[in-house]
């Protein structure tokens, strides 16, 4: 992944979650609650998880797609996942 903040989150990674959610990048913090602050449904989850795919060439599993709650999540789970260690 390239560039990343002060948080450590890669920026490319927050545009991506961005755009699928149609927010501004600024409102996507490592911390904010995809469903409580953010107002992600289940779809929209879903779409989340295919663009990562897309873009990560990657593949998550059920119970993954259920840890993709947050921005550190995400960037956690991908870490792994490029790693070969799961989620």
């Amino acid at each position: 992944m390239s560039q990343t903040n002060q948080q450590g989150v890669p920026e490319e990674l927050r545009q991506l979650v961005a755009d699928v959610m149609d927010v501004e990048e600024e409102s996507v913090t490592d911390e904010a609650h995809f469903i409580e602050d953010l107002g992600v449904d289940s779809l929209m989850a879903l779409e989340i998880m295919v663009a990562l795919e897309k873009r990560y060439r990657v593949k998550f599993t059920e119970p993954e797609l259920r840890k993709i709650t947050c921005m550190r999540n995400v960037y956690e789970l991908l870490e792994a996942k490029q790693a070969g260690t799961g989620g």
